[in-house]
């Protein structure tokens, strides 16, 4: 294939100090009007070739040509204005502006003088209708859900008529029909002409929607091939040189005390129909109960009340202690551990050191706290075991949180958190942005956690990983639950037919 034939053709790329740095260069092409998959393990490089790709890092060696013409990009804008555009996982938007300004943000419409505000509202709106996102241009992206955060992202690309559309992690918010959707609208896409790369490590997600694959490892491209051609096995194998992740069924039941009970929670604001509406649930000691439910639901809102950082009515018990008056502080104190939906925002201090932020929401115990002082070596020890035993690659205790890759991000994450001896684990989707080898890893540290005792609310948007550690699934539909199911007599099908309100719902929670 010519140079002129394909849509993008890397060759030779190196970049040194970061991912890129193998012996073998990287070479990834791209056919025009296709879907094509780039997979590795956390930390073989995906990102950075791609954020080579959007002009957000220059490669040290090696060349880029989008559409037959090398470039040197030195600017995200110069990719952009060469056709190329990229859906970060992690999200670059302002949050007290609404969706439309959001989206046309630095290509606004209208004159140098005057923005054309209308025309901009009105073209996000018909934007979003064509390409199936339900989205409001008026609503202020502080407001919206992170699923919800996705498709502006997406829509930001599509604003400035990429071409090129790369797309790290697009579904890790979703769930599969919603995922089929956003699928749906890329293959509209790819059938106008445009390219779509993208990085995921849902290999059913590869192979399902995929036309051409590449396989990175350390740095390296390990194997080129076509959704035709392989498995998930093969292409974890080649990932990783692991198994794909299992869990096996449970030996002993749960215990019988309830270390978290939530008993009539609403919330929402006086007069509009309730995010949370009446819920109770509860979590006993060594159980883990899953929450399921499409983006949007009550999901991120009953986390928010759980930490206390929305109001609300009702009761939240922690050990059997009512924590409703508490800060998030003393109900981590007291034994509450939370893995984050979006770990930049919640998770971690990107400019901070490991060892700072091992010590995060920990600082006031021991041993980070001695005395009045703050214990810089405990918080380096605290960190380099996090390092160990959750095998956090690209850093040590003096790193910067900002210089692991995302699924690296998370597993220290998860270490710091089921690291503090808690009694109840809050965990909203944690291996989100992670590969097969680092899945495997978290599911196995759960379970080991599950059998020490700790009792665990799990909310996720992979049905697999739900039916896989949940003892009881829980149902969320308009802010309610709405079925309480046993995971091992459903499936994923099942599931998503509670999900998106197929069953008539049920007038009371579950317990």
């Amino acid at each position: 294939m010519g140079a002129q034939e394909a849509a993008v053709r890397l060759t030779g790329i190196v970049k040194r100090f970061g991912t890129l740095t193998a012996n073998d260069r990287i070479d990834v092409l791209v056919r025009p009007g296709t879907v094509h998959a780039v997979v590795g393990e956390n930390g073989a490089g995906k990102s950075t070739l791609m954020k080579v790709l959007a002009g957000e890092e220059r490669p040290d060696e090696g060349t880029v040509e989008v559409e037959g013409v090398a470039h040197d990009f030195r600017s995200p804008r110069q990719a952009q204005q060469a056709g190329v555009g990229i859906v970060h996982q992690h999200f670059l938007l302002a949050g007290a502006l609404r969706v439309w300004e959001n989206v046309v943000l630095a290509d606004e419409p209208g004159s140098a003088w005057r923005i054309d505000a209308a025309a901009a509202r009105r073209r996000v709106g018909e934007l979003a209708s064509a390409n199936g996102f339900d989205v409001d241009p008026d609503a202020f992206v502080s407001d919206l859900g992170v699923g919800d955060r996705q498709r502006v992202e997406i829509l930001k690309v599509l604003w400035r008529e990429a071409r090129v559309i790369i797309l790290d992690e697009p579904t890790a918010v979703l769930v599969p029909s919603e995922a089929t959707a956003l699928f749906a609208s890329i293959r509209a896409l790819t059938a106008r002409g445009a390219s779509v790369v993208f990085i995921s490590h849902k290999l059913d997600e590869v192979l399902a929607f995929a036309d051409d694959i590449t396989v990175i490892r350390a740095g390296r491209v390990v194997g080129r091939t076509t959704a035709a051609e392989t498995t998930p096995r093969e292409l974890a194998g080649l990932m990783v040189e692991v198994a794909m992740p299992t869990v096996e069924p449970r030996s002993t039941p749960p215990g019988d005390d309830v270390v978290l009970a939530v008993e009539g929670l609403t919330v929402g604001r006086p007069g509009e129909r309730p995010l949370v509406d009446d819920l109770s649930l509860t979590v006993r000691r060594g159980e883990v109960v899953g929450v399921a439910g499409v983006e949007g639901n009550g999901q991120s809102e009953l986390l928010a009340a759980l930490l206390g950082r929305v109001e609300h009515t009702g009761s939240v018990s922690l050990g059997g202690r009512v924590i409703d008056d508490l800060p998030t502080r003393e109900r981590r104190a007291l034994g509450l551990a939370y893995i984050p939906e979006d770990r930049h925002r919640d998770g971690v201090v990107l400019d901070l050191s490991l060892a700072e932020n091992a010590a995060l929401g920990y600082q006031g115990r021991a041993p980070i706290r001695r005395g009045w002082w703050f214990s810089r070596s405990a918080a380096t020890a605290a960190a380099a075991e996090i390092i160990r035993r959750f095998d956090v690659r690209g850093g040590t205790p003096s790193t910067r949180a900002r210089a692991l890759s995302g699924g690296n991000q998370q597993k220290f994450i998860i270490g710091r958190e089921l690291g503090s001896d808690p009694t109840v684990l809050v965990a909203a989707h944690p291996t989100r942005g992670v590969d097969v080898g680092a899945q495997s890893a978290v599911w196995r540290e759960l379970v080991e956690a599950r059998d020490a005792g700790l009792g665990t609310l799990l909310v996720s948007a992979d049905l697999d990983e739900l039916l896989a550690l949940s003892d009881r699934l829980l149902v969320m539909y308009g802010g309610r639950v709405v079925a309480e199911l046993d995971p091992r007599h459903v499936t994923a099908l099942d599931l998503g037919e509670h999900m998106t309100g197929a069953h008539a719902p049920a007038t009371g929670g579950a317990s």
